[in-house]
């Protein structure tokens, strides 16, 4: 469904959220480097993590829950997370820890949720920052779970098109955590434009080619297994022609709701050139199955999903180079890094083939029959897996 909601996409973390909860917004884009016109697929995420225990240190400094002094003591962590990085042959995640008393998050009615400090901003229609992390701070600080580099950036946001799970993450659902994780893609499909600066290098990010993604999670911990697949850069393998309204999400892996575990569920939307077709397990009436399977090669991680409906079925086949990939990390509320294998990417590449039920007779006996609606080249296909 293509309903925005900017109340699912404000900061969460109050109530018993606020002493053991999670929520971020994370954005992907591609952009072009100014000197050699190489492409570049780039991340930036803002990610905040129990408020409350900043008060352990009077907010004077990030709790990092893999600090050797903090886990020794058995402090959970208490911070606001910047993490910034690009995928390709040289993958690279920066994360810069900030203060609770240096961070400001503001929930309006109207204009949504922002989040600023210092040089750093976020909203819905920009974002601005820079993280600079030398190889010698990298090595030495290994609570830090990031590599060196650094990035510069100033963008602006148009979120076209969103993905709205329905019920699952309704005012009620989220009032009384539920739910274990919580997923809102406000722009599954979002136009960037502006700058980055990478290592030194400048690439120009444009509303036509970014390609770009926006969504949030939040919680109490995270899902294993942990799948995601998303991308509008499309083309029909039937007609040759570029799909520039459509877009496909994926998500999910095992959800928790009041602690009961639904084992291999996931949530997505194919919004096909202005018509939605979704899969969504939550949606009872409408008979969603899901099998899907993810696995590995000596280069690639692969990804097979098949879902259906009592009208469509849609199967998708997606694979990315691991030497493109990085493991991405997160520790979660109660301070432990339980992904420690969480393969992230961005420059998948596969199939996605979406069909129509029908009836038809056959020697006078009704017969299932799947009609190809069309079959689909996906690029720039942002993906995550992992389980521990």
């Amino acid at each position: 469904m293509n309903k925005k909601d900017i109340k699912r996409n404000f900061w969460m973390l109050k109530g018993s959220l606020a002493k053991k909860g999670y929520d971020w917004w994370w954005h992907s884009f591609t952009g072009v480097e100014e000197k050699t016109g190489k492409e570049r697929t780039f991340f930036i995420e803002y990610f905040t993590i129990n408020p409350v225990l900043a008060k352990v240190n009077g907010g004077e400094e990030p709790i990092l829950g893999q600090e050797p002094f903090n886990r020794e003591r058995k402090f959970m962590p208490s911070y606001v997370m910047v993490k910034c990085g690009w995928w390709g042959k040289d993958a690279v995640q920066l994360n810069k820890f900030l203060p609770w008393k240096d961070v400001k998050i503001e929930n309006d009615k109207d204009k949504g949720f922002s989040v600023s400090s210092g040089d750093f901003f976020c909203s819905e229609e920009m974002l601005t920052g820079s993280v600079e992390i030398s190889q010698e701070d990298a090595e030495n600080h290994l609570e830090w779970m990031c590599g060196s580099g650094s990035m510069t950036w100033n963008l602006t946001v148009e979120k076209d098109i969103a993905f709205n799970v329905g019920y699952g993450a309704s005012a009620f659902f989220r009032a009384t955590n539920a739910f274990e994780m919580y997923w809102h893609a406000q722009g599954m499909k979002t136009r960037y434009s502006g700058t980055v600066i990478a290592n030194g290098k400048k690439y120009q990010i444009t509303k036509i080619n970014s390609f770009g993604y926006a969504d949030k999670n939040w919680g109490k911990n995270f899902t294993s297994p942990w799948v995601w697949l998303s991308s509008n850069d499309l083309t029909s393998k039937i007609t040759n022609k570029k799909l520039d309204n459509s877009v496909f999400d994926i998500g999910g892996g095992k959800p928790k709701l009041f602690g009961i575990s639904f084992d291999k569920k996931l949530l997505s939307e194919f919004y096909y050139e202005g018509k939605s077709y979704e899969f969504n397990f939550s949606k009872f009436w409408t008979l969603c199955r899901t099998k899907f399977n993810c696995s590995q090669t000596d280069k690639q991680v692969v990804w097979k999903v098949r879902q259906e409906t009592l009208r469509y079925v849609m199967e998708t086949e997606i694979t990315c180079n691991k030497d493109e990939m990085l493991f991405i990390n997160y520790e979660s509320p109660d301070g432990e890094k339980r992904h420690k294998n969480l393969f992230n990417g961005g420059t998948g590449e596969g199939t996605v083939k979406l069909y129509k039920k029908s009836i038809k007779l056959e020697n006078k006996l009704p017969k299932k029959n799947l009609i190809l609606i069309d079959e689909i080249e996906a690029k720039h296909v942002g993906c995550e897996f992992g389980e521990y």
